[in-house]
């Protein structure tokens, strides 16, 4: 009895003949750059160090491209961005030891984000593995241990034959949903290694779909065509899974409000008379979604940020549509749906009868009354006009990333992403210095439209050195550094807590003299000619910095 994989199998005489005569000189590392181009790599990202030579050396023979950053962490901030703008793997090769761990917070934020990063790592040689203490330089007693609680899997080479199985493992978990980041750990020995073997060709990684159970999307959309208040939450799951679309048309057909988390920024029109837009950090809005009957939460977890810091309190039915098993109904009790997100909207599309609801435009207009009121009744006019100014000076098209800076707290909730995908921030997880080198990876994904960075000045700090790499390659990014004289927020949150802050005042340096060290172009701005000088910088070629001194205010919580 034959199969049709049976005849896909059988290797054609050139096969054959690769196979027996590979090309002379070939080592460990070649074995793994092949094998990420037998996936379809064609970029990683990276930085060298002693017992990762054999990959880099590797490197050098392929025709993948390379983009070397001057930090890990900021190697897989690059990385996670390039992840994220064009939904394929990242390769993120790193060094033992301290490369490894430097790659850390990085990895946590692309866990956080669901981006698809593959770090592989190299270890020290394998007579030193297994826990005594050789001294090897960079020797850890389990370095694997170290990224096991971020990573969705771990994988391990100890021979040249096991590599193209563990990389391709490693890049097959990387895209199943949810996306996320995994570990692959070779020894330096095993990387330098000459190797026989035949050259790897193409390789199959395809991860299998994540079906919603029809018995679920069935009771879903019985219960969201009777439902007399139905409303929406769109998460980052939506944006992940390419979703916007199914999203508008469910909810136009049951006439259902939706407001997007600020992992979901752009998840639905933001001038849709259905959009509640991004106001979850408002006890209006809150109130509004516990008062829906049913309540269709796509894509997300509703943590933290996402329930007004866990104040809310739903009444209704809530249906969960999730692909990380984890998250579904960890915060509150739901009609659980694993799957991924576009899977379950479209088996919801097919099935949901429409439901007339001619009131429901009105009472998004009367919830968004509320919140602009309560926000104009704090005078945070210098604010919400830089936003504006931002807005104008950004192409629709173009991506913007996000530090953890007082102007990004009120971008998650009051800039207009226009588009699915294109506006990023390190607020899943919470480090700083997320948003320079995140935009340097979006824009080697695509260096044809300019990207824009956003930063204060402690955030900043954290990435100077890669406006050497900025430079180098020529990159098309924008950095706006917001320049307040410390860590704005935690100053903010310190003085509300405790009447005065400490350790939040910073020496920092003149920024644009600073850049233009690097030979990148730099202008000191004030916040009315931020738009003009900020459309200015992103029209021109390669990189560019925009230094606004000025101090922000956020607006006041409504969780307290």
């Amino acid at each position: 009895m034959t199969h049709d994989h049976d005849v896909e199998l059988k290797p054609t005489a050139r096969q054959i003949e690769a196979a027996l005569n590979p090309p002379p000189g070939r080592t460990g590392g070649d074995l793994v750059i092949e094998t990420l181009r037998g996936l379809g790599a064609t970029t990683v990202f990276g930085l060298p160090g002693q017992h990762a030579l054999g990959l880099f050396d590797a490197l050098r023979r392929s025709s993948l491209t390379y983009v070397g950053l001057r930090i890990e962490n900021n190697a897989g901030f690059a990385a996670d961005a390039y992840g994220r703008i064009t939904g394929e793997v990242a390769p993120l090769l790193l060094s033992t030891g301290p490369g490894a761990l430097m790659s850390l917070a990085a990895l946590q934020e692309a866990a956080a984000g669901s981006s698809p990063v593959l770090a592989i790592s190299s270890q020290i040689p394998s007579a030193g593995l297994g826990g005594g203490r050789h001294g090897y330089l960079h020797e850890l007693r389990d370095q694997q241990a170290s990224a096991r609680d971020l990573v969705k899997s771990v994988h391990t080479a100890r021979t040249a034959s096991q590599i193209p199985s563990a990389v391709a493992a490693a890049w097959q978990s990387a895209l199943t949903a949810p996306h996320g980041p995994v570990w692959v750990e070779i020894p330096q020995d095993v990387l330098l290694a000459e190797t026989v073997l035949p050259v790897v060709t193409a390789v199959d990684a395809t991860p299998d779909d994540l079906l919603p159970r029809p018995e679920l999307t069935a009771l879903a959309a019985h219960l969201l065509a009777g439902a007399q208040r139905p409303a929406i939450i769109a998460g980052g799951g939506v944006v992940r899974s390419d979703a916007a679309g199914k999203l508008r048309a469910l909810a136009e057909r049951v006439n259902a409000p939706v407001v997007t988390t600020y992992g979901g920024k752009g998840a639905f029109p933001w001038a849709h008379p259905l959009s509640l837009q991004s106001w979850i950090e408002d006890r209006h809005t809150t109130d509004f979604l516990e008062d829906a009957d049913v309540l269709l939460v796509v894509g997300s977890g509703l943590g933290e940020l996402s329930s007004n810091y866990h104040t809310f309190a739903p009444r209704g039915r809530i249906i969960q549509i999730e692909a990380d098993a984890r998250k579904l109904e960890s915060n509150h009790p739901a009609i659980g749906i694993h799957a991924d997100a576009r899977i379950a909207l479209s088996a919801l599309l097919e099935t949901v009868e429409a439901r007339p609801d001619d009131k429901a435009p009105e009472r998004v207009r009367a919830l968004l009354d509320q919140v602009g009121a309560r926000i104009a009744a704090q005078g945070r006019t210098l604010e919400q006009s830089l936003l504006t100014a931002v807005r104008r000076a950004l192409p629709d098209a173009a991506p913007s990333f996000w530090d953890m800076t007082i102007l990004s707290y009120w971008a998650w909730a009051a800039f207009d992403a226009r588009r699915p995908n294109t506006m990023h921030s390190a607020q899943g997880s919470g480090g700083l210095g997320y948003a320079f080198p995140a935009a340097l990876g979006a824009a080697v994904a695509d260096p044809t439209r300019p990207v824009l960075a956003v930063s204060g000045d402690g955030g900043a700090m954290y990435s100077i050195a890669e406006l050497a790499t900025a430079q180098q390659y020529g990159l098309p990014v924008t950095w706006l550094i917001v320049d307040d004289g410390g860590y704005g927020i935690l100053r903010e949150y310190m003085t509300d807590a405790f009447g005065e802050a400490s350790a939040t005042e910073l020496a920092r340096p003149d920024f644009v003299a600073l850049a233009e060290s690097f030979g990148v172009p730099a202008i000191r701005t004030t916040p009315d000619a931020l738009g003009e000088d900020l459309a200015k910088a992103l029209n021109e070629p390669g990189p560019s910095v925009v230094v606004l001194p000025t101090l922000l205010k956020m607006f006041a919580p409504t969780h307290l």
